[in-house]
């Protein structure tokens, strides 16, 4: 069982509205979202784009409900802009998070990312960093987390398909490149498993440099068909490859035993990208809750 007192459950609002596809649950307002996960049970939540942009504004309409802001994902830039102009973006970025109480900020390398192009097969076309690029990105984070640091704040990187760290070469190298004391790793079950990678052996390797986890399942059905089919990413998503915990194919027991036995402390988030009018978020929400609570004790 995990430690309540260590480790806190959160859930992202992808599930209710989702940023790179607006039309899947533009019906879904912010003031339902974030109800129905204090309904459900989350005590924190990751920021989505119909979330206020003014912290205090923000923080009101959580605290009312008892949620705190654990997360926001971060697009970094590293290998296509100046790192100044990338380093300003993510300070403004802290700045807010950290208004909200939040520690850590989730940052994921979108030069050259296929995950949003619609026409692109997200099994087929990913970039591969070269030499060069491998140790400007590593360059730019480990400053990135340097500032992050200075500001009592944790930076932790996504791995994500159809992005420059994806496969677990590059997660190895990534992890082997970066300085420990500034770069994290956020674990993301549904993204190993979706690009065909056990993500027992992965969290098993870095669970001590882990200060994050979305906990996302996979249907394995859809994503054979998303490789048969040359499904873009979005396309997957709307399709269903993706879904809560509990709910597909995903071997959950194993990874939590690790982070039992490793100490874990920090978040554990639902994060489940699917079509709301498929998948009612509430619905899921609750599936989630019960089963992580289940098999965690949370």
């Amino acid at each position: 069982m995990l430690d309540s007192k260590k480790v806190s459950l959160g859930i992202a609002p992808i599930g209710w509205t989702n940023d790179d596809m607006p039309d899947l649950g533009k019906e879904n307002t912010f003031q339902q979202c974030i109800s129905e996960m204090a309904l459900a049970g989350f005590k924190g939540c990751e920021v989505g784009s119909k979330y206020p942009k003014d912290a205090e504004e923000l923080k009101k309409a959580l605290d009312l409900r008892g949620i705190q802001v654990c997360n926001q994902w971060f697009s970094s830039f590293l290998l296509t802009k100046p790192y100044e102009e990338v380093k300003k973006e993510f300070v403004a970025q802290l700045n807010f998070l950290k208004a909200l109480g939040a520690k850590v900020i989730g940052a994921s390398e979108q030069s050259y990312s296929t995950q949003g192009k619609l026409d692109q097969p997200i099994f087929e076309g990913k970039y591969v960093m070269n030499d060069e690029e491998w140790d400007r990105l590593v360059d730019g984070l480990n400053r990135l987390g340097k500032v992050a640091k200075d500001n009592g704040m944790i930076l932790t990187y996504h791995h994500h398909m159809g992005t420059v760290v994806q496969t677990e070469e590059e997660i190895d190298r990534f992890m082997d490149m970066v300085d420990p004391d500034l770069v994290y790793l956020l674990f993301d079950s549904g993204h190993l498993s979706f690009a065909g990678i056990d993500p027992e052996p992965i969290l098993a390797k870095f669970a001590k440099r882990v200060k994050h986890v979305h906990l996302k399942d996979i249907r394995t059905a859809k994503v054979n068909e998303a490789r048969e089919n040359k499904w873009s990413f979005l396309k997957g998503v709307r399709e269903g490859v993706f879904t809560v915990p509990g709910d597909g194919d995903v071997n959950f027991a194993p990874l939590f035993r690790i982070l039992e036995a490793t100490n874990y402390e920090g978040w554990v988030v639902v994060e489940a990208e699917q079509d709301p009018a498929k998948a009612n978020p509430f619905e899921y929400a609750l599936k989630a809750r019960k089963y992580i609570s289940e098999k965690t004790g949370l």
